[in-house]
């Protein structure tokens, strides 16, 4: 696909984008119109948006390049295939929404080809780019409810450990949502973990990771904390 075209897709993008309110409601419907391109070929589409995701200056036209990645979710062999392209869009994330819209798309391929995204999300782990290692942990589960299929919790718990004490604010904050997600599933297990590790979970960490449990284990663990 020649770059010169891969541009003109670029710009109607932009040109559509910077007339539309920033609400996500409105680009939803924006995007849902359709663009000039978007009777391709998923794979043809695909070349496009990854374009987009990487070229524009315009975050919210990135935001409709997750759409149309959001718009295949149920594609399961789209997802499949589309894993080694999309798996790179995460070199260019720099906020919090961006890793976590891409966490969503990521934590459906898992469920299909873990081995390969475990691979990934193992790499992220240990990166030094901060946004990687918050990946690495909110894709394990997301959110909970929406997983069909879901790793061991030695596998899960392994990733979030290594991240206990980590500097950085939204990996600490990516922390305490893996494990309230963890918590959710593994119920046991994870309070369990909790228990011997309350002294090392940063505030920051500690109100989501908590937040799911029954008062009197949460009210226990402030306790624990506190030393009393």
């Amino acid at each position: 696909m020649k770059e010169d075209y891969l541009k003109k897709c670029l710009e109607e993008v932009e040109k559509k984008v910077s007339k539309t309110p920033k609400t996500a409601p409105a680009h939803r419907k924006l995007f849902k119109q359709g663009y000039s391109f978007s009777k391709q070929s998923p794979e043809e589409q695909l070349k496009i948006w990854e374009y987009i995701w990487k070229n524009s200056s315009d975050s919210w036209a990135g935001v409709h390049a997750f759409l149309y990645l959001e718009s295949k979710m149920k594609d399961k062999e789209f997802l499949r295939c589309s894993w080694k392209t999309i798996k790179h869009w995460q070199n260019t994330v720099d906020n919090w929404g961006y890793c976590d819209a891409l966490a969503k798309i990521y934590t459906k391929i898992l469920e299909l080809i873990p081995d390969k995204v475990l691979k990934q999300l193992e790499m992220w782990n240990k990166s030094k780019n901060l946004w990687d290692r918050r990946q690495s942990i909110v894709s394990l589960l997301y959110f909970s409810r929406t997983k069909k299929v879901l790793l061991p919790y030695d596998t899960i718990i392994k990733l979030i450990n290594r991240l206990l004490d980590d500097k950085g604010y939204y990996v600490q904050k990516a922390v305490g949502w893996a494990l309230k997600e963890l918590y959710n599933v593994y119920p046991k297990k994870t309070l369990k973990y909790l228990e011997k590790n309350i002294k090392k979970i940063s505030s920051i960490a500690f109100s989501p990771a908590t937040e799911k449990l029954e008062k009197r284990d949460k009210e226990r663990l402030k306790r624990m904390r506190k030393g009393l």
